[in-house]
């Protein structure tokens, strides 16, 4: 059972109920859906489809009665594993549609994008759920885009439902609710990026430049990387998204831009929570989760660089400094509360995570200062509309032709 705390700038949801609640929940979706339908974006390589997770996902998503869409948002996939995606959702009492982001009709309309000097990022989940968004604008009839991952090993359809509740029942209020949950699997703690890079990173640059109301609304997220996340579709159609590894934290900087922090809730969806990891790959900054830490460190740079909080060389040094210093404090909490609950605990794995994100944080710090601006964010529906006002419908009518 969790604690009931709360911490932080805005509420904080716990899980403070049984695995019985969720007949209740469910219950009241299927009311409050009926006035605010909700839909369920499914970023997916085709490659999931054969690993041990979405198959899962999917036996649990064909009991969920109260969803009016599934938008798979499939990536890398030709045109026989397309059609092999939409054959694992046969028989769905839900709406399925696949948008096929690798398909001759998508591709045609990335390319219109290209050619209206409209950015929109490399192929990836941020480009992709961007576009499955779209589509969903487009179609015009959910008030709720929820968004969790194709990966989860420990999936249970209450995750959907807790994730979902705070923006779909009206008498409470919130725009945007982020998941969080323990990431404890195999016995051991998992989450090396948000525990050992994010918090002791965006708590060093509060010692550094001061306590800015950015730094202390992402600190205020018990799980700030989670990519579980339900959003109103007004705020779906304002926010701009990072097309690379930053798309969490650029994600939470626009929520933040463009509404206010009494529409934001973080909510406990699970109990435990497990998905595939990366490598570290602390030789090599173009993959694993050294490539990550460089692209979530440049785009947590520029968001408060564009809060008017001024980074300089001298910043970065002392950054490393002190980042390094408290991510080995950090290990050092950890290590303790893994004994206590006997878990199994690799400091010296710890330790080299951490050199490894220091690296990332020089790297993303050199970067910034030669380029503070960056590759652009892909702009939000709004700007997109205003400069092709018929893009929306040939979204429209391309997905639907490529799942007619």
């Amino acid at each position: 059972m969790s604690d009931f705390y709360q911490v932080g700038v805005f509420t904080t949801i716990h899980q403070l109920g049984t695995p019985e609640d969720l007949d209740r929940l469910e219950g009241e979706l299927l009311v409050h859906a009926r006035a605010r339908p909700i839909a369920l974006v499914l970023p997916a390589l085709f490659s999931e489809f054969e690993g041990p997770a979405l198959p899962g996902i999917i036996a649990e998503l064909r009991q969920v009665p109260y969803l009016k869409r599934i938008v798979v948002s499939l990536d890398r996939a030709d045109r026989a594993q397309f059609g092999r995606a939409r054959r694992a959702f046969e028989g769905f009492s839900t709406a399925v549609t696949v948008v096929w982001h690798d398909g001759p009709r998508l591709q045609a309309l990335y390319r219109v994008l290209a050619d209206t000097a409209l950015p929109i990022g490399d192929q990836g989940k941020g480009r992709s759920c961007w576009m499955s968004n779209g589509y969903l604008l487009a179609e015009g009839d959910c008030d709720v885009f929820a968004l969790h991952d194709s990966d989860i090993l420990t999936y249970e359809r209450s995750l959907l439902a807790r994730l979902c509740y705070p923006v779909t029942n009206p008498t409470m209020g919130y725009e945007f609710s982020k998941g969080f949950y323990p990431r404890i699997g195999s016995n051991r703690m998992h989450g090396r990026v948000t525990r050992l890079l994010m918090t002791p990173l965006i708590r060093s640059l509060s010692r550094i430049v001061g306590q800015q109301p950015l730094l202390s609304y992402l600190d205020s997220f018990r799980y700030v990387l989670a990519g579980e996340f339900a959003m109103d579709v007004d705020l779906a159609r304002a926010v701009r998204i990072p097309g690379d590894w930053g798309l969490e934290v650029g994600m939470l900087a626009e929520v933040y831009r463009n509404t206010s922090l009494r529409r934001i809730c973080q909510v406990g969806v699970a109990e435990r929570y497990d998905h595939k990891h990366q490598a570290v790959s602390s030789d090599d900054p173009t993959q694993g989760l050294l490539k990550m830490t460089v692209d979530i460190c440049k785009s947590l740079f520029r968001q408060l660089a564009a809060e008017g909080v001024e980074l300089s060389a001298g910043t970065f040094r002392t950054l490393e400094a002190r980042y390094v210093r408290t991510a080995e404090d950090t290990v050092l909490r950890f290590h303790h509360d893994a004994m206590l609950n006997g878990l199994a605990f690799d400091r010296h794995s710890e330790e080299s995570a951490v050199e490894a994100f220091a690296h990332g944080v020089r790297l993303a710090s050199k970067q910034f200062l030669d380029d503070p601006l960056g590759v652009p964010l892909i702009p939000n529906w709004n700007r997109v509309v205003a400069a092709l006002p018929t893009f929306l419908d040939a979204v429209r009518d391309a997905v639907r032709a490529d799942n007619a």
